[in-house]
């Protein structure tokens, strides 16, 4: 089935705020907005009034906060599959006026309760506000591939990803003050309440209508065979079900900062309550500010390159918070009065040692931030269009067993007498095994780091007519062969994954070869050389576009030693006279490295490369001109060439 996909030619916007100026964007961001705020406005004033204004027997003020958020979560764990389910088989915007309107119907019951003051009113509504929040979550991923175009889809992560955080706060914040209002701060919660649910089914109204993309599909309302089924759904695309893994890593990594805060702030930095809530703020102003950056970093592309820079951030600065804490200075200038022994919000910033404990918490979920966008990006482009709302379903399932384990895991630290900085160290280091194991099982993470730094900080790197490579289907991308590290340039330039046709020799050049065995690159011999290899290069280049993947060849068949273009060799028309045979019609991409002859990959220094490391100084400008697909019926060798040359001609 063809994915409906309604991207115009807003795709040029300049960049992800341009969004909120789209009626396929705004209304939808507004809408998951105002359900976040309103899911934590009522958590917490809910949490403060049972903790500090009833005396329930039944419920101990120290279990309020527990009990509170395990009834909001169960729902994750029990209706997932169903949510994805149903997401996958109607219209999306359907699904988010349903959500709307049962939200509604939520809080009208609330606000008697909070009317009330009727506890056990309360305790359902939690659960079904997880109810709530679960059927939305597989529509919130699952709308945006729908609408927006691959070039927009990590800026659209970002910002939802960015908003959420934003409302997180915003309600925590909203839920604390209006709860407090003398006298009235029940019933000011209740409408508030109201007021939001009301405020996102309007909004909700003008969300364009997104086609179902199974609509044939049979729900199974066994949740638990369904949530198997799910999860061995997932599991059936490796990438994806370890890009899973790790955004529910992500969330364990997440959880166990939130959940600690409050005893962080009072036992080690010495803080009053307000000192705890700078806390939160800081964090959500980091990851809000990290899945922005990502479009930039990015270049609006779905940069999975940023992942493993956001693992060592979050480790680095995790790490750093430990060191921090333990080297803060004996507290001076406590509060007087009731709240003896803390330091106020003011008496807190004025200590030099706390701003570089806010510093490792704006930075450590800042870098969180470039870990998960990407993470969701790769996750919506690379899930089959019929199944991504299950598979989304899967996730938020993972995320949920992830976070109570993290909850589990940290309170055993914490009862077998560590403190909540050796907490926080323990998790860092448990992050960088974590992220190794990952990306040693999903090569191409590392990989995209690697391009990602060597187009960025070593070189200068420039692309353009980027929009010619195909974003599906098979293809053979044709380029000039200049240096050791085109192949590095060229994954940098594609947002796909991207299969290497290469001289065995090439091989054997330290750490580079490494590099290249782990992408999986097709080594090619001379036929002259070594028959058999030969042949085998060719089967495995068939196989690559039989499976709908991008084949990179350099037809010179070697890296050029005197800076000109090689003839081509006729390798190229053997492969799509072979894809041809096997019903594969795969275009064929011309491309043009240009500025690199002359820079230490090269062979300019007597045809040796790697030589003198500042020939050209530190980053050199290099650039990829690619041109418009040609059919793989028209290439002949000279063709080709021919385009190659008019593309490095090019101003």
């Amino acid at each position: 089935m063809s994915e409906p996909h309604c991207v115009s030619a807003s795709d040029d916007h300049p960049n992800q705020f341009a969004l909120l100026r789209q009626r396929r964007f705004a209304p939808f961001f507004w809408t998951q907005f105002s359900g976040a705020a309103n899911d934590n406005l009522f958590k917490f004033a809910f949490t403060v009034m049972v903790t500090y204004q009833l005396s329930v027997s039944w419920l101990p003020p120290a279990m309020a906060g527990l009990v509170i958020g395990a009834l909001f979560i169960l729902p994750f764990l029990l209706l997932s599959a169903t949510a994805g389910q149903l997401t996958d088989k109607f219209d999306k915007t359907r699904m988010i006026r349903f959500v709307k309107n049962l939200e509604i119907a939520i809080m009208l019951v609330a606000a008697l309760g909070f009317w009330l003051g009727q506890v056990p009113v309360l305790l359902l509504c939690t659960f079904l506000m997880g109810v709530h929040s679960t059927l939305f979550g597989p529509v919130k991923f699952a709308y945006l591939p729908q609408v927006l175009s691959e070039r927009e889809l990590t800026g659209g992560n970002g910002m939802v990803e960015m908003g959420t955080f934003v409302a997180i706060l915003l309600g925590n914040v909203a839920g604390g003050l209006l709860v407090a209002l003398p006298g009235v701060g029940h019933g000011a919660v209740a409408l508030a309440c109201l007021a939001l649910a009301l405020v996102g089914r309007v909004l909700a109204q003008y969300i364009p209508g997104a086609p179902a993309t199974d609509p044939g599909l049979r729900v199974n309302w066994n949740p638990f065979t369904e949530t198997w089924r799910n999860l061995r759904l997932a599991h059936g695309n490796p990438v994806v079900f370890r890009s899973l893994l790790g955004i529910s890593w992500m969330w364990f990594f997440g959880a166990v900062f939130l959940s600690q805060f409050p005893s962080f702030a009072k036992e080690v930095l010495h803080g009053n309550e307000q000192v705890a809530s700078l806390l939160l703020v800081v964090f959500s102003v980091g990851i809000g500010t990290g899945s922005l950056l990502c479009e930039v970093l990015s270049r609006r592309h779905v940069e999975i390159g940023l992942v493993p820079l956001g693992a060592i951030g979050m480790s680095v600065f995790s790490i750093d918070l430990y060191f921090a804490a333990r080297g803060l200075p004996p507290p001076t200038g406590l509060m007087a009065g009731a709240a003896a022994g803390y330091y106020s919000l003011g008496g807190f910033l004025a200590q030099p040692a706390h701003w570089r404990v806010m510093a490792d918490l704006a930075l450590l979920s800042l870098f969180a931030g470039l870990y998960s966008v990407p993470m969701y990006a790769l996750i919506q482009l690379r899930s089959q269009p019929t199944h991504r709302a299950r598979i989304i379903a899967a996730n938020n399932i993972l995320n949920a067993l992830f976070m109570i384990a993290s909850s589990l895991i940290a309170g055993a630290l914490l009862g077998a007498g560590l403190t909540v900085p050796q907490v926080f160290l323990l998790t860092g280091l448990a992050n960088a095994v974590v992220a190794f194991y990952i990306f040693m099982l999903v090569p191409e993470y590392l990989l995209r780091f690697v391009a990602w730094v060597a187009s960025r900080f070593i070189y200068r790197f420039q692309v353009r007519g980027d929009a010619h490579i195909p974003a599906t289907g098979a293809a053979i991308l044709a380029c000039n062969h200049v240096s050791f590290v085109d192949a590095v340039l060229l994954m940098a330039a594609s947002p796909r994954p991207i299969r290497f046709l290469m001289d065995h020799r090439i091989f054997q050049v330290p750490v580079l070869g490494w590099l290249f065995r782990l992408a999986k690159a097709i080594p090619v011999a001379p036929q002259k050389e070594d028959p058999q290899a030969y042949q085998a290069a060719f089967d495995a280049a068939a196989q690559v576009l039989r499976e709908g993947d991008l084949l990179a060849i350099f037809p010179e068949g070697g890296i050029t030693r005197d800076g000109q273009l090689q003839p081509f060799k006729g390798g190229i028309v053997k492969i799509l006279e072979r894809a041809q045979m096997e019903g594969v019609q795969a275009p064929v991409v011309p491309m043009a490295l240009t500025d690199l002859w002359g820079s230490f990959f090269s062979r300019i220094e007597r045809g040796q490369a790697m030589v003198r490391p500042f020939r050209r100084g530190m980053f050199n400008r290099v650039g990829l001109h690619v041109g418009p697909a040609l059919s793989g019926a028209e290439v002949t060798p000279e063709g080709l060439h021919a385009r190659v040359a008019d593309l490095l001609a090019a101003p």
